[in-house]
């Protein structure tokens, strides 16, 4: 899903984005604990009886014209709890880049989303630790059955008079119930 810069309302939206995601406007320094406390809720104390993982594929950086250019996007990774009724629990959200090593964890301790709710990571576009095959993993519970969580990664970005766009779906990787 890319799109180029000759449609209006794209680069619009892009306008829109740059100025909400501007290093400014984002919450690089916070941690999802402060940046998102209105997303969040006590966590249960119930045994937390279904868990899972998500693998999500982000792109920091993407060759193009054959390596000779290199473009580099900012990436919002969300996380949206599904569930009406549940808490969703999430236990790491982690990033990892092109060689699998871990470059930043974005959680202290595991946090519970309020029904509804949703919490992001921001990755600017001047932070290329990630590379070409950059990734999160989430890991997350809940005390029973529950809507399977909404994680995917918005990456923005642009060379030249050119601004893309495009979203990289979560992809189940573990779901336990125990």
């Amino acid at each position: 899903m890319c799109h180029s810069h000759g449609k209006g309302a794209f680069l619009a939206i892009l306008a829109a984005l740059s100025i909400l995601y501007s290093p400014a406007a984002s919450a690089q320094t916070g941690t999802i604990e402060q940046t998102f406390v209105a997303s969040l809720t006590a966590l249960p104390t119930e045994n937390l009886a279904v868990s899972g993982a998500f693998y999500v594929p982000v792109y920091s950086s993407v060759s193009m014209s054959h390596g000779k250019l290199r473009a580099d996007f900012s990436v919002t990774l969300s996380v949206h709890n599904a569930s009406e009724t549940r808490p969703l629990v999430l236990k790491r959200v982690a990033y990892f880049d092109t060689s699998g090593k871990m470059v930043e964890s974005y959680l202290k301790s595991p946090v519970a989303l309020k029904p509804f709710a949703t919490v992001e990571v921001f990755i600017p576009a001047n932070d290329v630790r990630g590379g070409t095959g950059a990734n999160f993993v989430v890991d997350w519970a809940a005390t029973g059955e529950i809507a399977e969580p909404a994680v995917e990664a918005l990456m923005v970005g642009g060379i030249g008079a050119g601004h893309y766009a495009f979203i990289s779906q979560g992809r189940p990787i573990r779901i336990i119930k125990n």
